[in-house]
């Protein structure tokens, strides 16, 4: 049997056929921020197509799974909270949409949560029973294994909320209405102001400030740029803080880092656990950091976890 993985990022939407810890088909499509429900016919398409191209027929499927930018309840599978993304999505009956299309089970997590089972079950946190997972790119989106469970609390947020751990209480407001958050102070998202209101940069960064991804900085740091380079050390400098944060509040064995980011890991992961290691109070030893074996797919595969799971259980 297979399942059908749904990763609704902000930006691009992913869309895998997967069967066993494996991805059999996958595709991904720009996605139309504004409503989920604008995406929708989009999704059916393309689950459609994938099971025409890999000869799957839709008695083969044992479940539907959608990871979500967002706190969502997984009980019930709906969305609880978001955060200026698909904010319709809280009236949206999903399981219904499933069955009414196809007549199938349907299982939602949290994005982040989902890409740290991926990580747990299949990548980077293989065989560890305690494991923080931080995602890094237009949000800042963590996830947490503890003991051997994933974490999610009274209200399904647990862990999942690392993005706005406080690390300057006196910092830049924070999309989510808190001030000094790390996504507010260190992600995509913001990156833009992030560069406006450093006075110590030169003009040229001031008047573009909208052309400079993170991916850029990391390319103009290698050329020896002295802004990117001093941007990226402030960010580096945030995330260590939020890293240490987690490692005092999780107690994990190792932290992974994932999102598009990591295209640079072999000059941020060094950093980072420098940072990290001169930081974190660790008496039983360095909290090693490592990075994202899955990828894109790491929310893919843990929403098939998820099925495989929710299956047992019917």
């Amino acid at each position: 049997m297979y399942n059908i993985a749904i990763d609704l990022g902000g930006t691009i939407i992913k869309t895998g056929l997967v069967q066993a810890g494996k991805i059999a088909g996958f595709k991904s499509f720009p996605a139309e921020p504004e409503t989920i429900k604008s995406n929708l016919q989009h999704i059916e398409s393309v689950i459609d197509d994938l099971l025409n191209e890999n000869e799957v027929f839709p008695s083969q499927l044992s479940g539907i799974g959608l990871a979500f930018p967002g706190i969502v309840n997984p009980v019930n599978a709906t969305v609880v909270s978001t955060n200026n993304k698909y904010d319709d999505a809280k009236e949206t009956d999903f399981p219904a949409w499933v069955k009414r299309r196809w007549g199938l089970p349907f299982c939602m997590d949290n994005d982040a949560r989902a890409a740290t089972l991926g990580e747990w079950r299949y990548g980077a946190g293989r065989g560890y029973e305690n494991v923080v997972m931080v995602t890094i790119g237009t949000g800042i989106g963590t996830g947490v294994v503890l003991d051997g469970q994933p974490l999610y609390g009274k209200h399904f947020q647990a862990g999942s909320l690392g993005g706005h751990f406080v690390v300057d209480y006196r910092g830049r407001r924070c999309s989510c209405g808190n001030k000094g958050c790390v996504e507010a102070l260190a992600s995509s998202s913001f990156l833009a102001k992030i560069i406006r209101e450093d006075v110590t940069l030169s003009d040229k960064y001031h008047k573009q400030t909208d052309v400079y991804n993170f991916s850029r900085l990391f390319a103009l740091w290698r050329e020896g740029d002295a802004d990117s380079i001093a941007i990226c050390n402030h960010c580096m400098d945030i995330w260590a803080a939020g890293i240490v944060s987690y490692i005092h509040a999780y107690d994990p064995e190792i932290v992974i880092l994932g999102g598009g980011i990591m295209q640079s890991c072999d000059i941020i992961i060094p950093l980072l656990q420098e940072r990290v290691d001169a930081l974190a109070w660790c008496p039983s030893g360095k909290v090693r950091l490592v990075v994202s074996g899955l990828g894109d797919s790491a929310a893919i595969l843990g929403m098939e976890y998820r099925l495989l799971k929710l299956n047992e259980s019917l």
